[in-house]
């Protein structure tokens, strides 16, 4: 028998939470919804789910500051966010205190569902990969962690893929409309610039070996080359 998977949802609009509860139970997983950020907190340390759906805009506590105190315990469980807010800052917000997508309301259950098992299938992987060397630099993938000599830094969820991507395609070009849908989910103006901020934090995390480089290549996407 598969086993349940439990999905922590915090959406403090009751009709929208109750819709989404339901529909997602009628995929078998197992939700637990809660109305504000102060107690999916308490659901979170109470049932440890194995992904979390989390509205930005709640009272007592937002979206981003929970993400932020839960990815202090655990820096790999998947977070999807709820926004009405489709700013560039937002987006990129998000994803650096750790979130591993986002949707936009208004948004249908199905594309929902998609992106919920395409985030645990993407862990899955992440899970069964080896540590990998690029340069001087040893990349934990499945711990999220990039090592040079005695540092070592805690990469997010979205740093940690779009690397390990870069490094399977070493030395060739990865292709950017690709990877916006793989990674963002969509390849609008808004995914575009959220991943060039990230391909800008990679490279300020790879500055220690000079012979590793992520070029541009102008109207195609990013080339990783050692």
């Amino acid at each position: 028998m598969a086993e349940t998977i439990e999905i922590l949802l915090a959406e403090d609009e009751p009709s929208l939470g109750q819709i989404i509860k339901e529909s997602l139970e009628t995929r078998s997983f197992k939700v637990h919804l809660a109305k504000n950020g102060e107690e999916a907190y308490d659901i979170y340390k109470s049932i440890q789910p194995k992904l979390l759906v989390l509205d930005v805009m709640m009272p007592k506590k937002d979206g981003f500051t929970l993400a932020k105190e839960i990815r202090q315990e655990d820096s790999t469980i998947p977070i999807i966010f709820l926004t009405a807010k489709s700013q560039t800052q937002d987006v990129v917000e998000g994803f650096t205190i750790g979130g591993n997508d986002y949707l936009k309301k208004p948004f249908s259950m199905e594309e929902l569902i998609v992106r919920i098992n395409n985030l645990l299938h993407r862990i899955t992987l992440q899970q069964s990969a080896e540590i990998i060397s690029i340069g001087a630099y040893t990349f934990d993938f499945p711990k999220q962690l990039l090592t040079h000599k005695e540092e070592t830094l805690q990469l997010t969820h979205r740093e940690a893929h779009l690397l390990f991507h870069l490094i399977k395609n070493k030395n060739q070009v990865l292709d950017r409309s690709m990877i916006l849908k793989k990674l963002w989910g969509d390849d609008d103006f808004f995914s575009g610039r959220s991943m060039d901020v990230f391909i800008t934090k990679l490279r300020k995390k790879l500055k220690q070996d000079e012979s590793i480089q992520i070029i541009n290549v102008r109207g195609y996407g990013y080339k990783l080359v050692c």
